[in-house]
């Protein structure tokens, strides 16, 4: 279920309704404490059956291979567990990810080598469909089973609750991926309905619908009138394009997101927020603090720092910011183009860290000048992002720089909602209160506001649009 979709708007409520009328009153938890939980893990599996059957199988095996690898490691601890241990269920966990979403990649990649080599093998391809959010929970399975072997957490004895922190819907489809320190503790807590925690998660709600529906699908719409019409259209409108995707993607994903987090906070959980304005960083390592948080902070802590992080030479640092950023190509697509654009990000920030600014932060006019950079160099990358091949996403770039025909078209549009986007973000970057819209302390203010947004999204809004981050 799509949280952009006429389905989620009359299924939630339901959801809803039971979950709080029915489960969570006192005398059911006095009985049964734990059938909010197995309502939950219903709801999710019934979900992501009804998204494709097969799906449901995938994901119902990483579950067991992680529960059981963690009791495994954990039980072996104290005999000295070996890495291969850890080394097998990770491989396990992964092998269904690979499958899903690499092997054709690999295969044609094969293929492609030994011709070149006069060799010329047919490998079968696969034609499955991938499913959905592999890569989000397979990710935060993997980093529970980390966990367990750093010794960071226990394993989880419980298989219910461990299989409700896999299978959650709010974020299975596009995370944020959470931990299992953050997570396990709420599945475990008693919830009860909490009227400040459903207010801030309808707010999120509201605020993610109308990014995602009205601005990113909008912007959406005109970028694949051009981009994927490049030849025909001239650079100007190519390059403008590509500054909106900047803000389609943004909007999609962070969209996403925070419905995830409204959902969440309707439910009585609290999942990490993904997004912190990062059109705002003054440097590419700065963007990836407050971009994709989640994800960022998994490669950190599960790539990075164990390839030796910052503790080393400088040149090993260089190489293990590289790595990361390289996995994070690979794992966001299997495609040249999501490669290139980790290995770009990766560059960038090691350029900054040899140039020293990447810890600097500055004022005035030259913060300023350093924002703009900084989107400059993350909009450039995501031309690799958006494209469908290396050889068009060079195309696209060499047509911004060389051709400069033709005009603006059909622009005032996209730039009036981003100018929205913007306005908020810069309100609550710097906290400035009386225009903070959605939490403003006058209430005619807020409630003209929410009225606004739902007419927008009831208007103009694109329902049903796919989620670009629901493919990776």
């Amino acid at each position: 279920m799509q949280f952009n979709s006429f389905e989620f708007l009359w299924l939630f409520p339901f959801i809803f309704a039971i979950y709080y009328l029915i489960l969570y009153r006192d005398s059911w938890m006095t009985k049964i404490p734990r059938l909010g939980n197995y309502v939950l893990i219903a709801i999710s599996y019934g979900l992501y059956t009804k998204y494709n059957p097969a799906c449901a199988l995938v994901l119902l095996g990483v579950t067991v291979i992680t529960f059981l690898a963690a009791l495994k490691i954990e039980k072996d601890q104290a005999f000295g567990c070996k890495k291969y241990l850890i080394w097998t269920g990770i491989i396990l966990a992964l092998i269904p990810l690979i499958l899903f979403k690499y092997y054709n990649f690999i295969s044609s990649q094969l293929s492609a080598g030994l011709a070149l080599c006069g060799v010329s093998v047919g490998l079968p391809g696969l034609n499955w469909v991938m499913p959905l959010g592999i890569s989000f929970y397979t990710l935060q399975a993997v980093g529970y089973l980390a966990d367990v072997y750093l010794q960071r957490i226990k394993a989880e004895r419980n298989w219910w609750d461990y299989m409700l922190f896999v299978c959650f819907f709010p974020q299975i489809a596009s995370g944020p991926i959470s931990k299992a320190k953050d997570l396990l503790p709420q599945i475990k807590s008693r919830r009860s309905f909490n009227y400040a925690q459903a207010v801030q998660g309808l707010r999120w709600l509201l605020w993610g619908m109308f990014i995602k529906v009205v601005v990113a699908d909008t912007l959406g719409m005109r970028i694949h009138v051009v981009l994927d019409n490049y030849q025909n259209n001239p650079g100007i409108m190519c390059m403008a394009c590509a500054f909106f995707y900047s803000f389609q993607i943004y909007c999609d994903f962070a969209g996403y997101s925070f419905m995830a987090v409204g959902v969440g906070e309707l439910l009585g959980f609290e999942l990490i927020n993904n997004f912190r304005r990062p059109y705002f960083s003054q440097t590419v390592t700065e963007f990836w603090h407050r971009w994709h948080i989640s994800l960022s902070t998994w490669l950190k802590d599960y790539i990075y720092i164990p390839l030796g992080g910052n503790r080393c030479s400088k040149l090993r640092n260089y190489f293990n910011i590289f790595v990361t950023f390289f996995v994070s190509g690979v794992w966001h697509g299997a495609n040249w183009t999501f490669i290139v654009w980790g290995i770009l990000h990766g560059l960038f920030q090691i350029i900054e860290k040899f140039l020293g600014i990447n810890k600097v932060q500055s004022t005035g006019g030259i913060k300023w000048l350093r924002v703009i950079s900084t989107f400059l160099l993350v909009t450039f990358a995501w031309i690799f992002f958006r494209m469908p091949t290396l050889a068009d996403a060079c195309a696209v770039i060499m047509k911004i720089f060389t051709d400069h025909t033709g005009q603006f078209v059909g622009v005032v549009g996209p730039l009036l909602l981003i100018g929205i986007v913007l306005f908020k973000d810069f309100m609550d970057e710097y906290d400035i209160k009386p225009l903070r819209l959605l939490h403003n302390r006058f209430v005619i203010v807020r409630w003209a506001t929410y009225l606004l947004l739902i007419t927008a999204i009831a208007t103009v809004g694109i329902y049903g649009g796919q989620f670009i981050y629901s493919g990776f």
